[in-house]
């Protein structure tokens, strides 16, 4: 079965933990998830491989796989660290980044703004990751883009493309401080809108904070 298959599987069941389809600690049955998605168990393997390099799923070897909700502070951790990621990518890439990439970058921010235009959430999903990760590689620098990628998939579903272009003409422009500026802003403004999603499931917040 092909990667594209688990990126589905993986995508749907992001969003599903995410807005409290799942309660904290449930057991993911690949049989189950198999039947539903109406694939072989291949992909359901690999998506929740991925969820678990997320934080999300929590494979245990013998039980099987287990949701993992992060909570209120730990959400809140992560953003604050993700706006330096961020911030540091867009630095490095405006000093560092090339026509092709740029050109790259332009054409992944046509596609997240064509996905919201008809309304097509995957689309923007693979889109909105699609920009975020061709920003981490255009910084050059392998081990940022290896933790911002693997921060930016926990924190996807909370994402908008509200800055994309103003990202993209400090980029194209070789402005470093605002690239910086705007990259840090656009995910502490993110972090701002989480907590209606929180809501949706964390019943005992407190439990959940560490």
């Amino acid at each position: 079965m092909s990667v594209r298959a688990a990126d589905h599987v993986r995508e749907e069941l992001e969003q599903a933990i995410l807005t409290g389809a799942y309660d904290d600690g449930a057991r993911l049955d690949e049989n189950s998830l198999s039947t539903r998605f109406a694939v072989s168990r291949t992909p359901i393997r690999e998506a929740l491989q991925m969820l678990a390099a997320s934080g999300l799923v929590e494979l245990i070897a013998r039980r099987g796989a287990f949701v993992r909700h992060p909570g209120f502070v730990e959400l809140l951790e992560m953003f604050e660290v993700m706006a330096e990621l961020e911030a540091l990518c867009g630095r490095l890439a405006a000093r560092r980044l090339t026509d092709t990439a740029l050109d790259s970058l332009k054409q992944a921010e046509q596609f997240c703004s064509d996905a919201l235009k008809t309304g097509d959430t995957d689309a923007y999903y693979r889109a909105n990751e699609g920009f975020h990760h061709l920003l981490y590689e255009a910084s050059g620098n392998s081990f940022l883009i290896s933790e911002a990628k693997r921060l930016h998939r926990r924190l996807q579903p909370f994402q908008s493309m509200d800055e994309h272009r103003q990202i993209l003409a400090a980029l194209e422009a070789g402005d470093a401080d605002t690239a910086g500026r705007v990259l840090r802003d656009h995910v502490a403004i993110q972090g701002e809108k989480f907590h209606d999603l929180m809501a949706s499931y964390q019943t005992q917040p407190e439990s959940r904070a560490g």
